[in-house]
């Protein structure tokens, strides 16, 4: 007798500590208190040898387990959720790697933009030569074109077609043309009064199209470079009132941005995602709290088998 009782509170005890493990993974209130009052409820029967410790027994089997199976459920049901979250966080992740591998920085592109815009001074400087001389050669420095097709793609602005014939659309009265490049005459003449000084301020494109636009050093005054036409004319900076010019962050670095911010979202879902408990069962749980805690309940242990069918009917655990 005193065996079958040592084994009832063996398992008992074994039965509690499933239910801390619980406590502790759903961090919930209402869960703790029945960890707590199921404590109370072992203590009663192993202080108290004239109680049938069979009782005991039967009350785990009956509403221990089946709390326990419907936590353990519910716990397997978001940890599924959780590892469909983490697959995504980790596509995520590889997907920044990888795009960080072909990301031009913004220090490479800044020290980029100083090197291309002393290529174009000096392309314009020897084009005021060319044509002066009307010598028919090509004024532009070697690889001057690298530079757009390095970078546009990433840090250059969208802009309309529209604007792109709008921004290239001169009178050919008012430019010098040679046969390898056409720019106002007035832009040719400021620039050499300003010793063919100017730095690079954005990149335009639209599709394929690639436009650059130079501020006239000294002067707020700029022009745009067409390269795909070796274009050069004055640029009144209102056309581009509609576009922020301030933000030069590459399409590629902002995509890795947004990737990460979802990824952050992503992770504080998984946490709650972890241990959150559906409020229909959340009721159901604390129904079953408030039975087992209620005074009566331990007075009327006879009726255990009955009162705790009806809360295993209750409980449902298939539907999870």
């Amino acid at each position: 007798m005193e065996e079958n009782r040592a084994i009832i509170l063996s398992e008992s005890q074994r039965t509690i500590s499933k239910l801390q493990l619980l406590s502790v993974f759903f961090e919930d209130e209402i869960i703790y208190k029945i960890y707590l009052r199921t404590q109370v409820i072992h203590k009663l029967f192993e202080n108290n040898t004239d109680l049938d410790v069979n009782k005991l027994e039967l009350f785990h089997v009956q509403y221990s387990l089946t709390i326990i199976e419907l936590l353990r459920k519910i716990k397997i049901a978001n940890e599924r959720n959780v590892l469909i979250l983490h697959d995504e966080i980790q596509l995520n992740t590889d997907l920044i790697d990888k795009l960080n591998s072909n990301v031009f920085t913004e220090q490479s592109y800044n020290l980029e933009k100083q090197r291309q815009a002393l290529k174009v001074n000096q392309s314009l400087r020897r084009l005021f030569q060319l044509l002066s001389e009307e010598k028919d050669e090509s004024p532009f420095s070697k690889n001057i074109n690298a530079f757009s097709a390095r970078f546009a793609a990433d840090f250059f602005f969208d802009i309309p077609f529209s604007l792109v014939e709008k921004l290239t659309d001169y009178n050919p009265a008012e430019v010098y043309r040679n046969a390898y490049a056409t720019i106002h005459r007035r832009l040719l003449g400021i620039l050499n009064k300003v010793e063919f000084r100017s730095e690079f301020y954005c990149g335009l494109t639209a599709g394929s199209l690639i436009l650059e636009v130079y501020s006239i050093t000294g002067l707020d005054r700029y022009f745009v470079f067409v390269p795909s036409r070796n274009l050069f004319l004055f640029l009144d900076m209102a056309e581009l009132s509609g576009i922020d010019l301030h933000n030069n962050i590459s399409k590629k670095a902002k995509i890795v941005q947004e990737i990460a911010d979802k990824n952050d979202q992503l992770q504080s879902t998984a946490s709650v995602v972890k241990t959150q408990i559906p409020p229909d069962i959340k009721r159901l749980i604390s129904d079953y709290h408030n039975k087992i805690d209620d005074v009566n309940f331990l007075q009327n242990l006879s009726d255990v088998d009955i009162e705790a069918n009806i809360l295993k009917a209750m409980l449902n655990t298939d539907s999870l």
